[in-house]
């Protein structure tokens, strides 16, 4: 899922790694330099504030009030340089649910930004196929996840893939799949089917998907 999530940290070179580090999870970012710029831009409400207690103009303590204020119901993880138990029992009186200290690496971020998404919004989150393990697949959103880890696909994979979810067993012809996915109006090789099927199967090796030769391709029932 896309989730938003505000980031406040005020040193330039670690703002910008842990957005890149948020972003790689398809998540959309807005980062803060100073906690003006953030408590300016409490609406609309994303998913999850990320916050650093220490900031030149406004601490962390001051915004996370202003958050819950706007939203109580948002959740906050605190970051900062000192690892002080005070600051910890402050910070969940104020209503973080959340410490990380400085320094981190960014993947325990992320983990820990994971696991309180899911804990917050799980019942949120649209069905997934169920006819599809390992992979969760969710057609609404156009997502696909394995073990909580998103796997990106171009529009046409998605296509191709949810052809095959909602038509196992089904023997399609490479003319089939051409109609189904790229229109009537395509003109081409069929052998960009076979790419298509080739890209699909290796970012999801687990798929059963068969190559009927001669013919085209389907997806095993089992």
């Amino acid at each position: 899922m896309s989730y938003t999530v505000n980031l406040v940290e005020d040193e330039q070179s670690l703002n910008e790694l842990l957005t890149k580090y948020l972003q790689s999870e398809g998540w959309i970012v807005t980062s803060f330099l100073n906690g003006t710029d953030a408590i300016n831009k409490l609406t609309p409400s994303p998913h999850i504030w990320i916050l650093d207690i220490m900031l030149p103009d406004i601490d962390g303590y001051t915004i996370i009030k202003e958050i819950k204020k706007q939203d109580p119901a948002v959740p906050v993880i605190f970051i900062s340089a000192r690892d002080a138990d005070i600051d910890r029992v402050l910070g969940l009186e104020l209503g973080s649910s959340d410490y990380i200290s400085k320094p981190f690496l960014p993947r325990e971020l992320i983990i820990r930004v994971k696991k309180l998404l899911e804990l917050v919004y799980k019942n949120d989150r649209p069905k997934a196929s169920p006819l599809l393990s390992p992979y969760e697949v969710y057609e609404e959103l156009r997502e696909v996840y394995k073990n909580g880890v998103s796997i990106t696909l171009t529009s046409k994979e998605f296509d191709l893939l949810l052809l095959f979810i909602k038509n196992k067993g089904h023997a399609f012809s490479r003319e089939d799949i051409l109609v189904k996915i790229w229109g009537d109006n395509y003109f081409g090789t069929d052998r960009v089917v076979d790419d298509l099927v080739r890209r699909l199967r290796k970012k999801m090796p687990e798929l059963k998907v068969e190559t009927i030769y001669g013919f085209g391709y389907r997806m095993a029932k089992g």
